[in-house]
């Protein structure tokens, strides 16, 4: 099996140095090849990648783009790079950090091994951040099955078939949203249990309004049910209150209307034409090994 690791990074080739270490040893008994390309999210730092002594890894490649656009386009643009450009059975993307722990993708070789032709999700079972950021992540969860109808429990680790980066790649909603796109396109996920990994390095850069944009990103790829959903809930609830009705109990009314909205807005950073033009922002290629 040929595998490609895709790791966005931006302003942190410390700690993509020190996993792509890591891979290399986690990958040294399983029977399959791997190669890393790491996309250079047009980091300000210096783009050093200290890597010593990979005798796993295949090879290593670095993708400098011209202009920052985001960790979810960043992803997008390097699996719209690797289908035209390289040959591949499967790409595993991860995040930079240290987050999502190397030592699991030898429990994405086991499984598809048994599921060849089925992506494999890591889906979260521990989580390593802060008591108050595993509330907003648990509402964020439940705000998503309210108006989606998914209750997506897994990020950008994944292990994906061939047959689904070409349906994400042919997606608008991945420019916008990795997770949320998967979710729409592909019905029959396996999923690995994951736990969320201590970053190697600094504290985390998921802000709270990050957060939030990550989760309304999320949301709106699915706005046709959030739009029928909300009308219902309005519906239901103006039923409810119809003798009541006050300041105070159209409150709710309004936080669905402005909610709906806002969903709206977000589902513009949905754009395919940019996704279709996404490798013209590629500065250069360095080929590391």
């Amino acid at each position: 099996m040929n595998i490609i690791i895709l790791i966005p990074v931006f302003n942190d080739f410390k700690s993509v140095s020190k996993l792509i270490e890591e891979i290399d040893i986690n990958i040294s008994d399983l029977n399959s090849s791997f190669s890393v390309i790491v996309v250079n999210d047009a980091s300000t730092e210096e783009k050093i990648l200290e890597t010593k002594n990979l005798n796993n890894i295949k090879s290593l490649k670095l993708i400098n783009m011209r202009k920052n656009r985001g960790h979810a386009r960043c992803i997008a643009a390097g699996l719209k790079h690797i289908s035209e450009n390289e040959s591949f059975d499967y790409i595993i993307p991860m995040d930079g950090d240290g987050e999502d722990r190397p030592e699991e993708i030898k429990n994405f070789v086991e499984k598809i091994k048994d599921n060849p032709n089925t992506t494999i999700v890591g889906e979260r079972v521990k989580r390593s951040e802060s008591f108050i950021f595993k509330i907003c992540y648990f509402l964020h969860k439940i705000i998503t099955l309210t108006f989606t109808g998914k209750f997506i429990k897994f990020g950008n680790y994944t292990c994906l078939t061939k047959k689904t980066v070409k349906k994400l790649i042919e997606e608008k909603s991945t420019w916008s949203s990795f997770s949320g796109s998967l979710a729409k396109t592909e019905i029959n996920l396996i999923k690995s249990p994951s736990i969320r990994g201590s970053r190697y390095f600094g504290p985390s850069k998921m802000s709270f309004f990050n957060l939030i944009m990550h989760s309304l990103s999320i949301i709106a790829v699915f706005k046709t049910g959030v739009i029928f959903r909300s009308i219902a809930f309005y519906a239901i609830y103006l039923i409810i209150i119809a003798e009541y009705i006050s300041v105070i109990t159209a409150i709710p009314l309004a936080l669905i209307i402005i909610f709906g909205l806002v969903i709206l807005k977000v589902s513009g950073r949905e754009n395919i034409s940019e996704f279709n033009n996404s490798l013209t922002n590629i500065s250069d290629i360095d080929t590391l090994k």
